[in-house]
C-alpha cells in the first residue's frame, strides 16, 4: 500500500472548498472538482423549442465555467460558456471586456431554434474567484 501524502490531502481538500466557491459566486453547480481542475455548470430556464419540440437539454441550455492550472501568484486560466439570447449578447459583452475578460467566440449551435440562441465563449488569466465575480456580474444582465 502506498504512502498517503498529507499535502496532497490538505491541497485537495483546499482546491474543493476553493472550486464550491467559485461555484456559489456564479449560481452554480459543481460538475468536476479535483487537484488540477474545477468544472460548475448551470442550465439557464428559458423556453425553447428546436424542430417545434420543447427541449430542456444541457445541450442547449447550459452554461459552463472552469479554473485549472494555478500558478504562485494564484492565478488560474480561466474558462467559461454560456447560452445566450440574442438581445442578451452586447450588454454581456460589454460587462465582460469593462472586466478585462476576452471574448473568443460568439456563434450558434442549432437551426430551426425558437428563441434564436447564440453560444459565447470567453477566458482570462486571473484568480478564480474574481474571475466568477467579474462573469456573475455579466450574468446580472441574462434574463433567466
Amino acid at each position: 500500500m502506498g504512502n498517503i501524502n498529507i499535502e496532497d490531502i490538505i491541497g485537495e481538500s483546499k482546491k474543493s472548498s476553493l472550486c464550491k466557491r467559485f461555484a456559489k459566486i456564479l449560481g452554480a453547480e459543481v460538475l468536476e472538482s479535483r487537484r488540477d481542475l474545477c468544472v460548475v455548470t448551470f442550465n439557464r430556464d428559458l423556453d425553447v423549442e428546436i424542430l417545434g419540440r420543447r427541449t430542456r437539454s444541457p445541450l442547449v441550455l447550459g452554461a459552463l465555467f472552469s479554473f485549472e492550472n494555478m500558478d504562485k501568484c494564484g492565478k488560474t486560466l480561466n474558462l467559461g460558456e454560456t447560452v445566450i439570447l440574442q438581445e442578451e449578447i452586447n450588454p454581456f459583452i460589454s460587462i465582460l471586456r469593462e472586466n478585462h475578460i476576452k471574448v473568443t467566440a460568439l456563434h450558434n449551435h442549432w437551426l430551426f431554434e425558437n428563441p434564436r440562441l447564440f453560444y459565447i465563449h470567453f477566458e482570462s488569466i486571473d484568480e478564480p474567484l474574481d474571475f466568477a465575480r467579474k462573469v456573475a456580474e455579466a450574468l446580472k444582465v441574462l434574463k433567466c
